[in-house]
């Protein structure tokens, strides 16, 4: 089973690559991102910590932890926002250490796909055999994000001012996916990436 990272910036297109991956291979794909969020849920381990930092004001009537409450909270607070995360990441690289470990014993899968924004920043070039890169110009990225997410100039200003540049995403990996053309030219690259023989679907 072969551990790869993927990453990119926001509007790259990770979900409609993934996506393709999962249809047509023997793949298992986890996203960190949705991995932070249930682990912030009862029952899971940061749940407790985080509500105990932070207080029971960021609760729902269900007792489930309200996450813009939550992020009011770390708000242009440095030491919360450390804090917060040095609880959640931790917890989600050992999760993902699990399911690896799941996946390798069951032996049913090829590749283990691991999605995160932060690929780079929680060490993964440490677990993975390789890093991919969804390479997509800023110019394409901004028009995605105000046509699919309607994201106003300052919203998405705001968010790639606090990604890593494509210059250093390039650095830390090996495979660079172009996706500024139409899907199907990037879908021609992981095929290649991963010896696929695939019919193609529209």
């Amino acid at each position: 089973m072969k551990i790869i990272g993927i990453t990119g910036g926001v509007g790259a297109g990770k979900t409609q690559i993934l996506a393709y991956i999962e249809k047509n291979y023997k793949a298992f794909v986890i996203r960190t991102d949705e991995t932070a969020k249930l682990l912030q849920t009862p029952g899971y381990p940061c749940y407790e910590k985080i509500v105990e930092y932070l207080g029971r004001e960021i609760l729902r009537e269900d007792g489930s932890i309200d996450r813009q409450k939550m992020a009011q909270a770390i708000f242009s607070d440095q030491e919360k926002l450390a804090q917060i995360n040095g609880i959640i990441h931790p917890q989600v690289n050992a999760y993902v250490a699990e399911k690896i470990e799941e996946e390798r014993k069951k032996g049913e899968v090829s590749y283990f796909f691991i999605e995160s924004a932060l690929l780079i920043e929680n060490h993964y070039d440490e677990i993975c055999d390789e890093m991919w890169y969804i390479d997509t110009s800023e110019d394409i990225r901004r028009q995605r994000l105000k046509e699919n997410r309607g994201y106003s100039d300052e919203k998405i200003n705001d968010i790639i001012s606090k990604q890593r540049s494509e210059q250093e995403f390039r650095k830390h990996c090996q495979i660079h996916l172009n996706n500024d053309k139409e899907l199907q030219a990037v879908y021609q690259q992981i095929d290649k990436e991963l010896g696929g023989n695939v019919t193609w679907r529209k």
